[in-house]
């Protein structure tokens, strides 16, 4: 872990990243992104959610496919389908106290929208943490893994790849990030998704517990 006394940019993924997905957020806004292609594209309940996925699989976001094959508005998506219950979301206070031991900067890349962001580390009781949110409309719509909303959050913050380190649970995701000279942290999942390409020489470090990780962390960037 010797290189990572030398981070001083810590780049986290939202959902299923600061938050366990066993929380299910992201279900309750897929059960939105389904009510919306159905009222929006006039299909059934099961057509809404195979254009869903096929846009999630083929385009990085549903979003993305949405935009490119039915002119979607951007914004009235992105407010309709984070309209959700956040209660369920708990504070985290250790969470917390390891992400405000870290030295330097702490950044959220983002697919989602800002407003869901500001929700949910409010929630989850780290906000104090992230001056700094870059999402899904910082990038001009263009999702992870494509390398733009990469290049573009790093010119936006100046940030140097090779003082940073992103965590992420989609392993593909960290491949554009490795590239650009940074470490990489995989938050390990079953899903078939998420643990696509995972296997790869762009994966530092595996994650069982984000808190841990960075407990463990502070404790040898402290020796």
């Amino acid at each position: 872990m010797k290189e990572l006394k030398k981070i001083r940019y810590w780049i986290f993924d939202l959902d299923n990243t600061l938050y366990s997905a066993t929380t299910n957020v992201f279900g309750k806004i897929d059960k939105k992104m389904c009510e919306f292609i159905m009222e929006n594209l006039n299909v059934s309940k099961e057509e809404a959610l195979k254009i869903k996925n096929d846009y999630f699989h083929s385009h990085g976001t549903t979003l993305n496919g949405l935009m490119k094959k039915h002119k979607i508005d951007a914004h009235h998506f992105l407010e309709f389908v984070h309209d959700i219950d956040y209660d369920f979301l708990k504070k985290n206070p250790e969470l917390n106290e390891e992400i405000q031991k870290l030295p330097g900067e702490k950044i959220i890349f983002t697919n989602g929208s800002k407003k869901h962001a500001e929700r949910v580390i409010e929630r989850l009781g780290v906000k104090n943490n992230f001056k700094k949110i870059f999402d899904i409309v910082d990038c001009d719509f263009i999702p992870k893994p494509e390398i733009e909303p990469y290049q573009k959050l790093v010119k936006k913050f100046n940030i140097i790849c090779e003082n940073s380190i992103f965590i992420e649970d989609i392993a593909r995701n960290l491949e554009p990030a490795h590239n650009m000279g940074m470490k990489t942290a995989w938050i390990e999942s079953d899903d078939p998704y998420c643990k696509k390409g995972f296997d790869g020489n762009h994966i530092h470090y595996i994650v069982k517990n984000l808190t841990d990780f960075l407990k463990q962390t502070n404790k040898f960037i402290g020796q």
